[in-house]
Order: structure tokens, then C-alpha cells, then sequence
């Protein structure tokens, strides 16, 4: 998710609600085994220490390649109780769940239920697209590769407002869409591409009257058979007690991190709202990359196909769900997706030329600027230098 730099600005027109429940239950400590005979294990594990000293709260990281797997955390669960990090808690991981949705997109392309090709305005009735700039004549194919143009509402000052002054409160897609209506569009469609988290958004309620709830067909295809029994996908799934990581966020930008677990981005509509482990978000990836048993035929080249237009200040390119990502390191690159939202960050990604698997999960906002947002990159940055060493 896009998180631009409006949240220092509205934070100060807050208002907290305090009769409202927590979404986000106090964490619990849970045991996981250590794994110290990775040759590269000291690396990674100074690389965590250092972002940690820094500030960040709390960060688990898995290695997977050649020499198995490797898992490490630092750093604090619930920095309130010394809840300690572990491998086997669960955190938002925000836009990872646009893979999520490209995969179950083109596993209903592959069975005639969806044209990539056909405009979204066969599928979405006339009033739910009014005001939406582009919708007009954008494609399935123009939402999952970010060429459609369409406002990203993740954007909008409003938006944002509304989520600070009723942190958890659910949004359905059409209260989320009225944020969308009558704004501009970011670029004509197909000119080049553009991050928007409407895109996905559109998307679900595309799957949702072509083939039911989104929601279901995550978990019947791709969460339940792949034994994903540390992933939920909130609202639409009730999230453990005691499991899940607090997440923070530096809200007024002066040097306090406050826990916003239970901000409400937009979660359940598409593009966010996936809460998994490190081990699970593995398990999608080798189903995905490695054995490549989620996609038929030659619909994984499909997903994989990337548009020519590289972000402005970006060292990545947008494909059909997923990302290309790490693209300035010479010969090496790296398939899968970005997770931001306000209090949580993520990363999952698969190096097919070293056959590793990173997955980092960090539960600070990394999006908007912070003084720690340069911390969690260079981190970022640090451990893919180890990886293509």
C-alpha cells in the first residue's frame, strides 16, 4: 500500500475514540526454534541487531536457499508488555495480498470466468464506476499492472481524516470508492504505470459478482489447500488472540512511536488486509515460484509478464499482481511484492538466479516519512547485499 506524506499533517486533527474494543488483542510470547548453522546466519543477524539499536520495534526475517532455511527476529512484539519478536507471530503484510489476488485473478482467467482483455465496465455496473476517472476504458489487465491511471485512494487527504478520527472502523468498497469519485485521474490509461490501490479494490468487487466472495475463493484456493494455518484475511477473518505483533508508527513525527495496530487502512477489500507468518508467506512463495502449482499451464509467465514503464524513482517494475523488484542489481532481480500500510511493513520475494526466498516482516509503517523509514530500507537494501554476495 501507498502511504504518501499526508499523515504528519492530518495527525494533528485527530480524535481519539476510546470506547471502540482493539481489533488488535495484546500479544503473547510464543517459542520457535533457533537455527544457527547458516553460513551467512552472523550477517543477517547484525544486519537485524543494527536496524533494531536504530529504532525499529520489532522485524522477523527468513532465508531460504541452497543451504535451507534460516529465521531470525529482534526486537519487540508488544513493546508495552516485552513481548519479544518471534518467527511464529503473525502481521499485517498490507499489499502482499495484491499477489494474493493476482494469483486467484488469473486462476479464474485460466478457467473463462474472466477476460484480462475485457474492460471492467462489462463487470461493474454504470452507478459503482460514476465518477471513477478511467473506468470507462480501463482493462482487467490495466488494474493488475497498475496502468489504468485510476486516483489511488490511499492519496487522499480525506481518506486518511476519516481513518484517524475512527481508527478501526470497517469500510466497505463502496465507502472506500466515494474517496475515489470526481477526482482525476493520475495519467491516461495505458500511457505508463502508476501504483493505485484502487485498482485491486475494483478487482475484488470485479471477482465478487463474477465469481463470489473474494474473501472465500483466497481461502479455498490458495490459503486452505496450501495449509496456511497462520493466515487470516481480515475483516472477513476473525484474527487470533495473542498472535498477532503490535505494529507502530511515529504518527506525529517526533520521535515517539505510537501502536496503531488497529488503524483500519481498507483491510478486506482487496488490497490489504492479508495477516500471515514468515513461514506461511514461504509456503505461497514455493507454490507460486518454486513449484509452481498455483497457476495453470502457462499462466505464471502470464503473472510474470512486466510493463516497460519503470516508476519514477523506483528500481522496479509492475507485473500482473507481483513485482519485479531489485532490478539495479545487475544480473540479479527478484520476483513478488512490497507490503506497506501505517503501522506494518513487509516483503516477500523469490531471487530465481540464487533460488532464495526472502521474507522480512517489520511491524512499523515504513510509507510515510519518518525518521525510521530510512532505517527499514537501508535494512532492506543490507540484506539483499548479503543475499547476491
Amino acid at each position: 500500500m501507498k502511504i504518501k506524506h499526508m499523515i504528519g499533517a492530518v495527525a494533528g486533527m485527530l480524535c481519539f475514540s476510546t470506547c471502540t474494543k482493539p481489533t488488535i488483542e495484546a500479544t503473547v510470547q510464543c517459542n520457535v526454534m533457533s537455527n544457527d548453522q547458516h553460513s551467512k546466519a552472523q550477517q543477517y543477524r547484525t544486519i537485524l541487531k543494527e536496524a533494531r539499536e536504530r529504532g525499529l520495534p520489532g522485524m522477523t526475517l527468513l532465508i531460504k536457499d541452497n543451504e535451507g532455511v534460516w529465521t531470525e527476529s529482534a526486537g519487540f512484539a508488544d513493546i508495552g508488555r516485552q513481548v519479544a519478536m518471534q518467527p511464529c507471530h503473525v502481521s499485517k503484510v498490507a499489499s502482499i495480498t495484491k499477489l494474493f489476488m493476482g494469483v486467484l485473478t488469473l486462476q479464474l482467467v485460466a478457467e473463462q470466468r474472466l477476460d484480462l482483455d475485457r474492460k471492467i465496465s462489462d463487470y461493474l455496473d454504470a452507478a459503482t464506476l460514476k465518477g471513477i476517472a478511467n473506468a470507462d476504458e480501463v482493462t482487467i489487465r490495466q488494474l493488475l499492472n497498475h496502468t489504468s491511471g485510476i486516483y489511488d485512494v490511499i492519496k487522499d487527504t480525506e481518506f486518511y481524516l476519516s481513518i484517524l478520527n475512527n481508527p478501526p472502523y470497517h469500510r466497505t468498497q463502496e465507502d472506500i470508492l466515494a474517496f475515489v469519485r470526481n477526482r482525476p485521474a493520475a495519467f491516461a490509461a495505458g500511457s505508463r504505470a502508476g501504483y493505485s490501490n484502487t485498482n485491486t479494490l475494483l478487482l475484488s468487487m470485479i471477482i465478487d459478482g463474477q465469481a463470489g466472495s473474494h474473501a472465500s475463493l483466497l481461502h479455498s484456493r490458495i490459503i486452505d489447500p496450501l495449509g496456511l494455518e497462520n493466515t487470516y484475511y481480515y475483516y472477513h477473518d476473525k484474527l487470533p488472540e495473542g498472535k498477532v505483533a503490535q505494529g507502530y508508527y511515529d504518527l506525529y513525527n517526533n520521535g515517539t512511536i505510537a501502536n496503531l495496530s488497529s488503524y483500519n487502512t481498507g483491510s478486506g477489500n482487496g488490497y490489504t488486509g492479508i495477516y500471515s507468518s514468515v513461514s506461511d508467506l514461504l509456503k505461497f512463495s514455493e507454490a507460486l515460484f518454486e513449484r509452481k502449482t498455483l497457476l495453470p499451464g502457462s499462466y505464471l509467465d502470464t503473472l510474470l509478464t512486466f510493463n516497460s514503464y519503470e516508476e519514477e524513482g523506483s528500481n522496479r517494475l509492475l507485473g500482473l499482481g507481483v513485482m519485479k523488484d531489485f532490478i539495479n542489481k545487475g544480473n540479479d532481480y527478484a520476483y513478488g511484492h512490497r507490503g506497506r500500510d501505517l503501522a506494518y511493513s513487509a516483503d516477500l520475494f523469490y531471487f530465481p538466479e540464487r533460488q532464495t526466498t526472502m521474507v522480512l516482516i517489520v511491524n512499523y509503517g515504513t510509507d510515510g516519512n519518518s525518521a525510521l523509514r530510512p532505517v527499514f530500507f537501508e535494512m532492506r537494501d543490507k540484506i539483499v547485499g548479503v543475499i547476491t554476495r
